[in-house]
């Protein structure tokens, strides 16, 4: 057979789903400018990242993005099962990441949120609305995986400092930072015409308003979460990321998170979220043709 004649091999819902979340995850990164976070700008408040360690993070974690999905097809309901499944992959994925980066963690809490949101969008992908989509994942997220380690990570230390319990609280509450707040702005930026790069902007700047960012509060404390929640409000008030003066706000807000060394990435992590939801609900041509 002429090579020429040769027809790639349709994908799965599966691997459409992880090529979506990988999509997704580098979105998120070369979204610029982002205030205090790595972007195509360079590094934010950040001294152990850059934009290509996010790229190469991101892909490292397509084969963990497709396992989660297969195991939801395979399992085809919620319950401890898939739950117990999906966390021990989630597992496999961090390590895998953490070899890729050098022991960097660039994506943990992206690996949680978007694990469970591929998760839940294989067990209906016929359900494609945000709020279903999250409903599922919160029921997941609601088990408790048996196997998972108990570390003091710092999203534990910040939960007993502050009672912001961070990435595992949103996807139980069924992501209300996105659902609520993220593609509701995202979808108002873009009727109103301001682009694609400053409606995306515009959503992450909704999640600051009002998110208990973890990694802010871990590395600045609640002087930095403030900071940020006013900023991030502030550039929405002036008139969002696509007028001059919120512009200059988003640049004053870029420099007092870098001076106070607070990275909003647990914004970050909910921004990718909002990304996914939206290519998902939209009815992105990559899922289509899985149905």
């Amino acid at each position: 057979m002429h090579a020429f004649n040769l027809q790639p091999k349709p994908l799965g819902l599966a691997e459409r789903l992880a090529d979506l979340a990988v999509e997704a995850l580098i979105d998120e990164a070369d979204l610029s400018p982002k205030p205090a976070l790595v972007d195509r700008r360079g590094s934010g408040a950040h001294t152990d990242l850059h934009l290509g360690l996010m790229h190469a993070s991101a892909l490292a974690l397509w084969p963990a993005f497709k396992e989660m999905a297969e195991a939801a097809l395979d399992l085809g309901e919620i319950g401890l099962p898939l739950r117990e499944a999906v966390g021990q992959i989630g597992r496999e994925g961090e390590a895998a990441m953490l070899l890729t980066t050098h022991g960097v963690n660039t994506h943990r809490g992206a690996i949680w949120a978007l694990g469970l949101l591929v998760t839940a969008v294989a067990l209906a992908p016929e359900e494609t609305a945000a709020g279903a989509i999250a409903l599922r994942a919160a029921r997941l997220a609601l088990l408790d995986d048996r196997y998972a380690p108990r570390p003091q990570s710092h999203g534990a230390l910040v939960a007993q400092r502050y009672g912001a319990r961070g990435a595992r609280e949103q996807a139980q509450l069924a992501f209300p930072a996105v659902t609520q707040c993220a593609l509701p702005q995202l979808k108002r930026s873009r009727a109103a015409g301001h682009g694609e790069q400053n409606a995306r902007l515009d959503a992450l700047l909704a999640i600051m308003t009002g998110l208990a960012d973890t990694c802010v509060l871990y590395r600045a404390g609640e002087q930095g979460l403030h900071t940020m929640q006013r900023g991030a409000q502030a550039v929405l008030d002036a008139g969002g990321s696509a007028s001059l003066g919120g512009r200059r706000r988003l640049h004053e807000l870029d420099q007092q998170l870098i001076a106070l060394n607070a990275s909003p990435g647990g914004a970050a992590d909910l921004l990718a979220a909002c990304l996914f939801i939206d290519r998902i609900e939209s009815g992105d041509s990559l899922i289509q043709g899985a149905f």
